[in-house]
């Protein structure tokens, strides 16, 4: 029996799981490690043991129920796929899993594009390894999220160049440093994720400490030569982050693309994470696609889900996508310049039909807000109260007060009869600012959220949306005793 999985509808269980699985790996890592004949071989097995057995974990505590492998491209179908090794050419291997760890083969050693998420970096080593146990000598990343750098200090050998964009660091450091504050944003938008106060701290598990070797700038490239394969790294900005690098194999014409078109092959890109990062810059990103057009990929190898094989495809995609973002950015500056608002701006502009793209991962409605920000910054002359430290929510429990309750749950009511779902949201935070265990105002609110991920579940199918509306859910059904 399938069932929906709600992010924190079981908080602290998948913790207490790792928490287990960490002490009985620790105890065979620290058993190698106090050994006197233990080494640095035996050292890194132990590490990767304990890998391995925080990963199984981790993922038998995550029953969603139904089998398959889905290429929805969600958090949840991707934590699903089964690690295992795919061919893409004679000499190409990739790792699955919610990354992909992908593989290149010379006679003088292998390259390796990505390196997966820590969890299951030992399952991904262990079945690249199986076809090939030669030296990596380099190891290419496309950017700093955890997803891709996760395995690379496991990978590392002594003598490996490890390259990146040059914004690589700054874009690593400010992550590390926002840690505390985007891990509760990501485990509600990615649920396998433990609490952050249940989760294994342990060193060979902690983001960051990346160092790169070899950096490349925005728009050049870094070229070289192994076993007689060329490879090409480039510097490609503002897909999912100023760091963004891509991996060319000119000879075979492909390319290994990271996240640079996100998890799914076309679609909207996200000019805009929801979770909460830097603004990704539309015109950078139009102008690296500008400069991947020029290479005519044939096999685009990306760091989530399949290849994409065929020439006309990939470019007609490319040229789709490369499209649809200086549409959405033309038609935003011009309506700025036309004085609408950001939020007339976020309901009018839509793809034209020859640029319709999925937006399961970007949103156009989203994007348009992005591009608003990023040009105009935050104080958009609407309202003098944008200017000072105190929130219109500061008065909502005055305002429920002066309305009565009645009056607005009628009015929260109406809104929701007449399909205006979002006007009923905004009425019922405003009565449960002044009673937050308002049993009318949660149930309405409840309504409202199915209504809503019902509508999200139908319609754009956005990952990140349909997370959050699940969790709003969880959190209104815990209020009500149901949860």
């Amino acid at each position: 029996m399938k069932r929906t999985y709600f992010p924190g509808a079981e908080r602290g269980a998948i913790g207490k799981v790792l928490g287990f699985a960490v002490a009985v790996a620790s105890v065979l890592a620290l058993w190698l490690l106090l050994d006197d004949d233990a080494g640095s071989g035996l050292k890194k097995q132990a590490q990767l043991k304990t890998m391995e057995v925080i990963g199984d974990a981790a993922t038998r505590r995550l029953d969603f129920g139904d089998e398959g492998e889905s290429t929805h491209g969600s958090a949840v179908d991707l934590i699903k796929r089964p690690v295992e090794v795919r061919q893409v050419a004679e000499n190409i291997y990739y790792a699955t899993g919610v990354g992909n760890i992908i593989m290149i083969v010379t006679e003088q050693g292998n390259v390796l594009f990505d390196t997966g998420l820590v969890l299951q970096v030992a399952k991904q080593m262990k079945a690249l390894k199986a076809v090939s146990d030669a030296a990596v000598t380099h190891i290419v990343l496309s950017h700093s999220h955890a997803d891709h750098i996760g395995g690379a200090k496991f990978w590392a050998e002594q003598d490996a160049q490890i390259i990146a964009h040059e914004q690589f660091t700054e874009e690593q450091r400010y992550l590390s440093e926002l840690e505390p504050y985007q891990y509760g944003r990501n485990r509600t938008l990615f649920p396998w994720m433990p609490a952050w106060e249940d989760r294994p701290d342990i060193a060979m598990m902690r983001y960051g400490g990346i160092e790169p070797t070899i950096t490349v700038g925005d728009w050049q490239t870094y070229s070289f030569t192994l076993g007689g394969v060329e490879f090409q790294v480039i510097g490609t900005p503002g897909a999912e982050g100023a760091d963004n690098a891509v991996l060319w194999l000119p000879a075979q014409k492909i390319l290994f693309s990271g996240d640079f078109f996100g998890p799914q092959f076309p679609q909207f890109p996200n000019v805009f994470t929801m979770r909460g990062e830097k603004i990704r810059k539309p015109m950078e990103y139009v102008k690296s696609l500008d400069l991947l057009l020029q290479l005519e990929p044939e096999i685009v190898v990306p760091s989530h889900l399949d290849p994409t094989v065929g020439a006309s495809r990939i470019k007609a995609d490319m040229q789709k996508i490369r499209d649809a973002v200086q549409y959405v950015h033309d038609a935003t500056v011009a309506g700025m310049n036309s004085g609408k608002t950001v939020y007339q701006l976020m309901r009018e502009i839509k793809l034209p039909p020859e640029l319709d793209l999925v937006q399961n991962h970007g949103r156009v409605d989203w994007a348009v807000r992005s591009i608003w920000d990023y040009y105009a910054g935050w104080f958009h002359f609407d309202s003098t109260t944008e200017l000072y430290p105190v929130p219109v929510s500061e008065v909502y429990a005055d305002l429920a007060r002066v309305a009565g309750n009645e009056s607005l749950l009628a009015l929260a009511q109406g809104y929701l009869n007449g399909g205006e779902t979002v006007k009923a949201l905004h009425v019922l935070e405003v009565a449960l600012a002044a009673d937050p265990a308002n049993t009318g105002a949660l149930r309405l609110r409840q309504q409202a959220l199915e209504v809503q991920l019902d509508a999200a579940k139908n319609g754009l199918r956005n990952d990140y949306e349909i997370y959050w509306l699940q969790y709003r859910l969880a959190d209104t059904a815990q209020k009500l005793g149901e949860g």
